[in-house]
């Protein structure tokens, strides 16, 4: 157990290690190319970050831990909430992103992709496309249109910003670049070998998979988004770090098509545990008083917003850990 849970530890700090590289690598593309840094931490940095959850579950899958990989998913969906939360009460006060409609628009694709997920999850279908399940095209397509979507609005209002943009921030972009692209390619080295260890606990533990892998491998995975949304607001960059919390929320229901891909015995949705469901509701109701909150982040009912986003992620914690025990 102890070798196990030290291994699981290294690789978490390796995880925040290359995370921090990132935050500062996003920052300089966004300030570089003028796009606007929510689209950036939308797109870039949830994708990077993500990468662990993709890696891992796939390698889930793979060695037959379907319900840990999807435990992981919407898992750390609620943590990057309880992230938004601990950072906005302990790091310092925050400031609203400066385009609350674009934050909104990314937090309702967040918001309905999780649903969807977990009212798939609930049914369990058993139907197949194009050797999938549709379900997955689904999430996918619905995340790629959003993301469009999202592009084509910010780039309308960035056009003119970009004709005048000096040379020299052309220049600053192809460093930026090469140290995002080496920190997340870390990230996604990384993934496999943690999900053996995040395994290896869950069948020393006893717990069940369904709980290890919301908890422990959902909060772990979700350290490149707390050290980078730590990192982003300490920098003044509000409108990165909620591109990239939502955003990853968003990009999380995407890997299920991955999973999909990955495991081609049966369709996804149909192998997993219906309390997975409860764990996407919860996800959503985190999102949906995060969202309130993100819009007005200085006011005090946004304080009380915070501390009720972490009391219903322990409330969901604590049903999971029960219902975990149960089925472990």
């Amino acid at each position: 157990m102890i070798q196990a849970l030290a291994v699981f530890t290294v690789l978490g700090l390796m995880l925040i290690a290359s995370a921090s590289f990132l935050a500062h690598a996003a920052d300089r593309i966004a300030d570089a190319t003028g796009i606007g840094r929510v689209w950036i931490g939308t797109i870039l940095l949830a994708g990077a970050t993500s990468l662990p959850e993709l890696a891992t579950d796939i390698a889930a899958v793979k060695i037959g831990a379907a319900d840990l990989a999807a435990g992981d998913l919407f898992g750390s969906s609620m943590a990057n909430m309880a992230i938004f939360a601990v950072v906005g009460l302990f790091v310092g006060k925050l400031t609203p992103p400066g385009r609350s409609a674009e934050v909104m628009a990314l937090a309702a694709l967040a918001m309905l992709l999780n649903a969807s997920a977990a009212l798939f999850v609930m049914l369990r279908p058993t139907s197949i496309l194009l050797g999938v399940a549709p379900q997955s095209l689904l999430l996918a397509s619905v995340y790629c249109l959003g993301m469009y979507a999202l592009y084509r609005n910010r780039v309308r209002t960035t056009t003119v910003a970009a004709e005048t943009t000096p040379t020299s921030h052309h220049r600053r972009l192809y460093p930026a670049l090469l140290q995002f692209a080496m920190a997340a390619g870390a990230l996604l080295v990384l993934g496999r070998p943690f999900a053996e260890a995040a395994v290896r606990v869950s069948e020393i533990s006893g717990l069940g998979t369904t709980f290890v892998g919301t908890l422990l491998v959902g909060l772990s995975t979700s350290l490149p988004e707390l050290v980078t949304s730590i990192t982003a607001f300490r920098m003044g960059s509000s409108g990165l770090a909620l591109g990239n919390l939502f955003g990853s929320n968003a990009v999380n229901m995407v890997v299920f098509l991955a999973m999909d891909l990955a495991d081609r015995k049966a369709p996804i949705f149909a192998e997993l545990d219906p309390s997975h469901s409860a764990t996407g509701l919860f996800a959503v109701i985190l999102m949906a008083i995060a969202t309130a909150v993100a819009v007005a982040p200085a006011s005090r009912r946004a304080t009380l917003g915070r501390w009720l986003i972490a009391t219903v992620y322990l409330l969901g914690i604590l049903w999971l850990q029960r219902s975990g025990s149960g089925s472990g």
